[in-house]
């Protein structure tokens, strides 16, 4: 049991004497059947006023139904701003100095329970998985994309001015075609407001509302389907898409400082097209061949990837896109050459090329979980093998180092956490319905408001988390949950962990599950009795 008075929080202690009562979860009441300890303080007295032992505080006093004199007005107002300053004293005192750098970003992070000790064969795409690029290879994809649009699409040379923008888009993000609008959504079809943009330049919340019918939520017919592809929405999965946005925001942009007006759908399917053309016509491999030292990165810890679990007997394959149509599987010589014999089976060593995942999994019959594959895009690598295959399955997210990092600073862990204190002081003090109180709750508001901003910029200055929006999940995180057994930055994780580790994902809290909470700690809303007896179940 913890000591009485005290509640430990992480690295920190919530301090009960500071004026946090183990309160109700009905807002301002007391709560049914628990018992106030003997040691257990009132809610902090109001500066300049001496409250009785049984006199009630300013919560109790003000109700939604009673109008308050001015005098209780102002008490009230002194009262609400006493208790922002305890809890933001409060959560300098949970996060001391150092406690920061508590993520790992070359850890491994499980959403399914999964033993590599059942792992009997190791399957990879090659694009971002095996292979990890270089941002010049984005400059170079986008530079020669434009010049595409520019001399075989008869774009306008003034396009010849927009070079790559590193760090403009995020992967996930959803592009309306009609509407000409890149935008982040939310795993609940809302747009996140203040990530809309349209070109270069972000588009107002009220038109983004007013484009939509009066909401900021898409409906699910709008929606891309369950793969991410939908007639008017798409969106962009793939790491390579990162210079197809960018292409596309710049052309918009060029076209609208012009004044042209252009046809939405052709625009997009003319700018798809110029970004295929760099994949299909084989000049992207033409420039790493040329100078792989430039393009490729991580190259020596991916053969140590490789060769560790070939010690270790086991059975390795790699599947990679196809631009060809699916047919039957077809040979290759030492030369390269398609050989004419039909395919019965898959030899150790040997290279094919064409054929379909059906044809492959009926050749090779590995089937179920003693397969893991790992790949990078969410949809076309892994949702088709986990959910009809039984496949175990290992999302690859570069991104995830540089968001770690970023979690792991000071400035991110105090923003976050004081976030999550203010949130739930305004859930707590909104009973609070006269002039003055309400105009305090407004400004509390407000600084919310900044401090989402200021954590989202932290990571992009237009969109944000490719995780999370202000706090749900994004899009693309739903998904990554949904498809993937685990994800780590890049392949050369796997390293830091044993061939026969079992990976068990932390349990995290659902609404009803939640008492220790940020938010509910440091406003008293602790929801479940008797916590001090529970605080070493986290």
């Amino acid at each position: 049991m913890a000591a009485a008075g005290f509640t430990r929080v992480g690295p920190g202690f919530c301090k009960r004497g500071a004026g946090l009562p183990c309160s109700p979860s009905a807002v301002g009441g007391r709560r049914r059947g628990a018992h106030q300890s003997a040691g257990r303080s009132q809610p902090p007295a109001v500066p300049g006023r001496v409250r009785k032992a049984a006199e009630p505080g300013p919560a109790a006093a003000a109700s939604p139904s009673s109008a308050p004199g001015p005098a209780e007005a102002a008490d009230t107002k002194s009262y609400l701003w006493a208790r922002y300053h305890e809890m933001k004293k409060l959560v300098y005192d949970l996060l001391p100095p150092g406690v920061c750098n508590l993520l790992n970003p070359a850890a491994i992070y499980a959403n399914n329970e999964i033993s590599l000790g059942d792992v009997e064969i190791y399957g990879f795409d090659y694009d971002y998985t095996l292979a990890q690029y270089s941002n010049l290879l984005h400059s170079m994809i986008f530079n020669t994309a434009r010049d595409i649009l520019i001399e075989q699409y008869k774009y306008p040379e003034g396009l010849g001015k927009y070079d790559y923008i590193p760090g403009f888009a995020i992967r996930g993000l959803h592009y309306d075609v009609k509407k000409s609008l890149l935008m982040k959504i939310d795993a609940f079809h809302y747009v996140q407001l203040g990530t809309a943009y349209r070109g270069l330049r972000p588009v107002p919340d009220e038109e983004v509302i007013e484009l939509y019918g009066g909401t900021q939520h898409i409906p699910l017919y709008q929606m891309s389907d369950f793969y991410g592809k939908g007639p008017s929405l798409k969106q962009f999965m793939d790491i390579f898409s990162l210079p197809e946005m960018t292409l596309l925001s710049s052309v918009i942009d060029y076209f609208l400082a012009h004044g042209i007006e252009f046809d939405q759908i052709h625009l997009y399917k003319d700018i798809s097209d110029a970004i295929k053309d760099v994949h299909v016509k084989g000049m992207m491999y033409q420039w790493i061949e040329k100078d792989m030292e430039k393009y490729i990165l991580h190259g020596d810890e991916t053969y140590a990837v490789l060769n560790r679990l070939v010690n270790h007997n086991k059975k390795l394959f790699l599947i990679t896109n196809s631009p060809f149509s699916f047919v039957p599987f077809r040979k290759l010589d030492d030369k390269g050459s398609l050989q004419w014999d039909k395919i019965s089976q898959l030899e150790k060593g040997k290279i094919y090329k064409e054929g379909n995942l059906f044809d492959f999994l009926r050749l090779t019959g590995w089937r179920g979980s003693k397969v893991l594959y790992f790949g990078d895009h969410l949809y076309s690598d892994l949702a088709d093998l986990m959910l009809r295959h039984g496949w175990r399955t290992g999302a690859i997210v570069p991104e995830l180092e540089t968001e770690i990092r970023i979690i792991n600073t000071e400035q991110y862990m105090h923003s976050l956490t004081w976030q999550q204190a203010l949130t739930g002081l305004l859930e707590r003090m909104q009973m609070h319905q006269d002039a003055e109180s309400k105009q305090v709750l407004l400004e509390w508001m407000q600084e919310r408001q900044e401090i989402r901003s200021l954590t989202k910029n932290l990571f992009n200055p237009q969109f944000g988390s490719i995780f999370r929006t202000f706090h749900n999940p994004t899009y693309f995180s739903r998904r990554l949950v949904r498809f993937s057994d685990i994800y780590m930055a890049s392949i050369s994780c796997l390293l830091n962990y044993d061939v026969n580790f079992t990976f068990y994902p932390r349990r995290t809290p659902l609404q009803h599950e939640a008492p220790l909470w940020m938010d509910q700690l440091c406003t008293g809303c602790m929801k479940t009795p008797f916590l001090e007896e529970m605080v070493h179940i986290r």
